[in-house]
């Protein structure tokens, strides 16, 4: 089941990928040649070091991709509603479309989308059923990149030891302090950022509630069967094995819901 290719037309969007993007491509860059292959070169850190940093940031941009560019959940047009289901459809009053519950209307993007948990303008896209375990992977790797740059800043100046020749690059020599702070203020936002974000998402999804439906304050059903946490994730993500959940690089196949954990929001 391949994964449909969804376009969102918005400058705001565009420019906040964008910035997103240039973080990405500014740390990628110097923090290798400032920090990374000198000290490598020099046996202060490992090969593996040097891995680790390309991987948390292949990772990284993968997933915001792949995120910025998933179908969400977009509802078709004409949409064929099984028989045992049409009790769990309600009507869309912006669209006028038949949709299942717990979707909710994008204004931005002017569709609705099932199970939708919010508008995201860094990657440009609804965050929604079928994109939400790729924007749960660009946070997560995001703090990772982001701390490992933060790790490298701090070391770079007051663990490793001083390197013995100068960067063959003259300009990256001249700026090198210049160039570390920036990474590491741009590392701070982002990091104190997706953080309190990251975490938001996760205690969304123990408690099976989207962001919308937190600040409509609709899921105060008592009567509603909670979910197990793996049961939650699992459905997020699309499959059971729990080392697939840190894999961009996969398709997400949608997972049976027990009857008794439908959830009539």
């Amino acid at each position: 089941m391949g994964q449909r290719i969804h376009f969102v037309v918005d400058p705001q969007g565009w420019c906040c990928m964008g910035l997103i993007i240039f973080v990405w491509l500014y740390n990628t860059i110097f923090i290798p040649k400032v920090i990374l292959f000198p000290h490598y070169e020099e046996g202060n850190i490992s090969v593996v070091a040097v891995l680790c940093y390309y991987f948390c940031s292949l990772f990284c941009i993968a997933s915001l991709f792949r995120a910025s560019v998933a179908d969400p959940g977009k509802l078709p047009e004409n949409p064929k509603i099984p028989i045992t289901e049409r009790e769990r459809w309600e009507l869309c009053y912006k669209c006028n479309m038949m949709r299942p519950k717990r979707s909710h209307h994008c204004s931005r993007c002017g569709h609705c989308v099932r199970r939708m948990d919010h508008h995201c303008p860094w990657i440009n896209n609804c965050v929604g059923e079928d994109n939400h375990w790729l924007f749960l992977q660009l946070c997560f790797y995001t703090q990772i990149l982001s701390s490992y740059t933060l790790i490298l800043d701090f070391c770079h100046y007051y663990y490793f030891l001083p390197l013995k020749k100068e960067n063959w690059d003259v300009f990256v020599f001249r700026h090198e302090l210049a160039l570390l702070r920036i990474s590491a203020f741009m590392g701070l936002i982002i990091l104190g950022g997706i953080s309190r974000l990251f975490y938001t998402q996760l205690m969304g999804i123990f408690t099976d509630t989207t962001s919308i439906e937190k600040m409509s304050n609709c899921c105060e059903d008592i009567s509603r069967p909670r979910k197990p946490w793996q049961q939650t994730f699992s459905e997020v993500f699309g499959t059971h094995w729990k080392i697939l959940w840190f894999i961009p690089f996969r398709q997400r196949q949608p997972l049976r819901v027990p009857y008794q954990f439908a959830n009539h929001v």
